[in-house]
């Protein structure tokens, strides 16, 4: 009997670009992680959950803190770090990360390693309500009909919230 449409193998879903901020001039249109869009493809409507592959030197997203939509992401493979406020947390398989709704934390996560990184990061579907803050993008903020402009600021680290990969030893 052949599987019904609501199975399928993360690698069959992913997405074969890489996520991209396209009017982003001052990095050249950065190449972010490798997704697959898992609940889309599923047939789920009410939540979202992606398969995430980052290769060496680069980043999920800008650091952003949203309104109204929470976010979670689970470590599956590899030791990325993650960018809180300006500040690095190392993360190993296994690790957890939840950001409520409305709190302000800004966040991506970095693959500052030499090895591939893969996530699972599942949160709300797109909230007509929601608005997204850019603490360090604000020229691409400034682009955007969403823009959260009274967020709790926080004060932000001294991290440029972009990845290097670390030298091997």
């Amino acid at each position: 009997m052949q599987r019904p449409s609501f199975i399928r193998h993360w690698t069959e879903l992913e997405n074969p670009q890489a996520g991209r901020y396209e009017d982003d001039k001052e990095n050249n249109a950065e190449l972010m992680g490798l997704g697959a869009p898992l609940a889309r493809k599923l047939g789920l409507t009410r939540i979202g959950i992606h398969h995430v592959r980052l290769l060496p030197g680069r980043r999920t997203s800008y650091p952003h803190a949203e309104s109204a939509e929470e976010e979670f992401a689970y470590v599956v493979e590899g030791t990325p770090d993650v960018w809180i406020d300006g500040h690095l947390h190392r993360l190993q398989p296994g690790d957890s990360v939840g950001f409520p709704a409305g709190t302000g934390i800004c966040h991506t996560f970095l693959n500052n390693t030499s090895e591939e990184v893969r996530l699972i990061v599942i949160g709300e579907t797109t909230k007509e309500e929601n608005r997204i803050r850019y603490p360090l993008n604000t020229a691409y903020e400034a682009t955007r009909k969403d823009k959260w402009t009274d967020w709790p600021e926080r004060p932000i680290g001294p991290h440029d919230g972009k990845a290097k990969v670390e030298p091997l030893e």
